[in-house]
């Protein structure tokens, strides 16, 4: 069962909130792995380059031949992703060189979201990455949670799902955009989900941690006291958190985002509104390849919102185009 309420993206519209703003940076969450990732804006930009270097150097192993060479299985280990697309997602953004008026990061990119608006170092920010993702990997055994996405399902059929669910903890994790929505919990309950609605509205996800499930809780406590030992300075522009959907302009702010955000909710789809609300019509994405921006055309889609941009600053040639 979900004992958890998950929180309607209209609980979140106050458009009043913003001032008018135009452009946003995203940035990509764990999923987007690959091996051979950042390797060809490391070639070709001196900023990348130095970017990896220092995650060599911060981390005290050679992260960047993972991400340029692989293996895929050992990149596709939640302690290493982690950093690993941390590390190719700023890599990119300092490569761009530009400045937005707004960033937001699905569930792991709000740490390079954070990261972008100078709210940790980069140091700061490999270090806790590769904390968190220790936390989250410990806290539940290999094969005893997963994760479900439903396919082409409302917000209100999913918790009808949950609701029949008895075999276990299932959580909402995801509100990605319209008709997409992600179950985590434990195993059995996954699999009970998978048998009531079909596996062609369910998709399991090749995942190791039931992310954003309630079963991570107890290990949320435990990092809630690390990153509050973390120096933290309040950002430089605006950030959307995905706990809230709501503007964070704080240290404080953004770090008790952070804290609720291990084993909470990820409101994606309402913080893509909560932008486009702002007055922001141009979304771009740093990250190992493009996930985040497709939502946003369907969120935006769905909402009749016309005049989106929508840009990819994953590859060298992407983001030479787009350098000012």
């Amino acid at each position: 069962m979900c004992d958890r309420i998950f929180p309607s993206p209209e609980a979140y519209r106050d458009v009043n909130t913003f001032p008018p703003m135009s452009s946003a940076i995203l940035f990509t969450g764990q999923g987007s792995q690959f091996a051979g990732m950042g390797a060809d804006l490391a070639r070709r930009f001196p900023q990348a380059r130095e970017t990896f270097e220092e995650a060599d150097a911060v981390l005290g192993e050679p992260l960047s031949q993972l991400c340029f060479e692989g293996p895929e299985e050992k990149l596709s280990l939640t302690e290493n992703t982690q950093p690993a697309t941390l590390a190719v997602s700023i890599a990119a953004y300092r490569a761009l060189g530009l400045t937005p008026d707004l960033v937001a990061g699905h569930s792991l990119g709000e740490y390079s979201a954070l990261t972008a608006a100078g709210s940790f170092t980069f140091a700061q920010a490999l270090m806790l990455v590769r904390e968190r993702a220790s936390r989250m990997q410990a806290a539940v055994p290999v094969g005893a949670g997963g994760m479900v996405v439903l396919r082409k399902m409302t917000l209100e059929e999913a918790l009808q799902v949950i609701e029949q669910v008895d075999r276990g903890r299932c959580d909402l994790a995801n509100l990605n955009a319209p008709g997409q929505v992600v179950l985590s919990g434990e195993v059995a309950a996954m699999d009970q989900v998978v048998e009531l609605v079909g596996e062609r509205k369910a998709m399991r996800l090749a995942v190791s941690v039931p992310f954003h499930s309630s079963l991570l809780t107890e290990a949320g406590e435990g990092f809630a006291t690390v990153l509050g030992a973390a120096e933290m300075k309040a950002p430089a522009f605006g950030v959307v958190c995905n706990v809230d959907a709501d503007l964070v302009t704080t240290a404080d702010a953004a770090r008790d985002a952070l804290k609720r955000q291990f084993s909470g909710s990820v409101l994606w789809q309402a913080s893509v509104e909560r932008m486009l609300e702002a007055g922001v019509r141009r979304f771009i994405e740093c990250g190992p390849k493009p996930v985040l921006i497709r939502m946003v055309t369907q969120i935006a889609r769905a909402h009749g919102v016309e005049g989106v941009e929508t840009v990819a600053a994953t590859t060298a040639e992407e983001v030479e185009s787009l350098r000012e």
